[in-house]
């Protein structure tokens, strides 16, 4: 979310630059990377615009630099080797939370494909399928296609001979999909070819083999949205609400820095997935989030039982502040898992 904020900003500002007269001009969407910690971004845009201005990009970077160190919400912003980074201020990193949370499932979209058509199909019903590989297929252009929607391109699901029964049932009583699906379950099957970047059965089947323990990054993802909704169950049987109060804020620790400067980039994952058509850039993301989120809230618990590091009352402002990080955590994960077509539990 916060590389979209940083989009909206270099867009006002490219009618700064003097672009030739019919030049396309190039957007940031895509091209924002992380750099020098929480909160820090950097783009490859100047490098684009170089190209239309003949100015070198360190040249470009800096302009747009010193103009992006005007917001308040930028605690640094400058030129380096070409590219621009962009570092906010803590205050807006720790604001992220309460955004997401506002946001709902919607914090997965961004305005990155706005304008394009697209079409895809519905997801498939994978135990149809006669093998793996069309089974990969039709997933992926499945997931492509939600991707695409989520952000903001105009796409079309169409029902289409991927998403109804295989040509051959017989065949695919028995296929590797129908007895997978039987017996690990439809959403571990999801997720396993989602997980894929090819094609592969031995891939595919290993990550099904997996035991169902923190081992396993199918497990570790669900378990992390479970392990947010269970705390957020615990706190409202103590009275206790997420918030972030008026006034004086209680300080950001290094690891909850770390897991919402992992939340921020959802949407920038969701759009790479969809341009390089590779949901795995998806899933790898959300097994990130689910790493940071379960090493925050057992270096940093919102609840009273626990442990030395918790509060010792569920309504100041450091449990809220926590269990407001808690439920953007599920929120964050329930929106990736929801476009990858897979149930987020609220208790395992």
């Amino acid at each position: 979310m916060i590389p979209g904020d940083l989009t909206a900003e270099l867009a006002r500002l490219l009618d700064s630059l003097a672009l030739p007269a019919k030049a396309a001009a190039p957007t940031p969407h895509g091209t924002w990377r992380p750099a020098e910690g929480p909160g820090s971004y950097a783009t490859s845009l100047p490098f684009a615009l170089a190209t239309l201005t003949n100015q070198p990009p360190d040249t470009i970077a800096a302009r747009l630099a010193d103009q992006l160190a005007d917001l308040p919400w930028i605690s640094t912003a400058r030129a380096t080797a070409g590219y621009l980074t962009v570092t906010v201020t803590r205050a807006h990193l720790a604001a992220l939370p309460a955004r997401i949370v506002a946001a709902g499932p919607a914090c997965a979209s961004s305005h990155a494909l706005a304008g394009r058509r697209l079409t895809a199909p519905h997801p498939p019903d994978l135990a149809t399928a006669p093998d793996w590989p069309p089974a990969w297929r039709a997933q992926r252009d499945a997931l492509v296609g939600a991707f695409g929607n989520a952000a903001g391109a105009d796409v079309q699901f169409i029902h289409s001979e991927n998403s109804g029964p295989a040509s051959r049932p017989a065949a695919a009583r028995q296929s590797p999909p129908r007895v997978a699906t039987s017996y690990y379950g439809a959403d571990a099957v999801r997720y396993a070819l989602a997980r894929a970047t090819k094609p592969t059965p031995s891939f595919i089947e290993s990550q099904l083999r997996r035991p169902l323990d923190l081992s396993n990054p199918f497990f570790v993802v669900r378990y992390a949205h479970a392990r947010a909704a269970s705390i957020l169950r615990w706190a409202q049987d103590l009275g206790a609400a997420p918030g972030r109060p008026a006034g004086s804020q209680p300080e950001v620790q290094p690891a909850e820095l770390d897991l919402i400067d992992a939340m921020s980039w959802l949407p920038e994952r969701v759009a790479a997935a969809q341009r390089t058509r590779r949901s795995a850039e998806l899933t790898a993301h959300l097994e990130i989030v689910a790493q940071a989120w379960l090493v925050c809230c057992e270096r940093h618990p919102a609840l009273p039982f626990g442990g030395r590091a918790a509060p010792s009352d569920p309504s100041d402002r450091t449990a809220t502040a926590r269990l407001e990080l808690a439920e953007a955590a599920m929120t964050i994960l329930g929106a990736g898992l929801g476009l990858l077509n897979v149930a987020a539990p609220a208790k395992m």
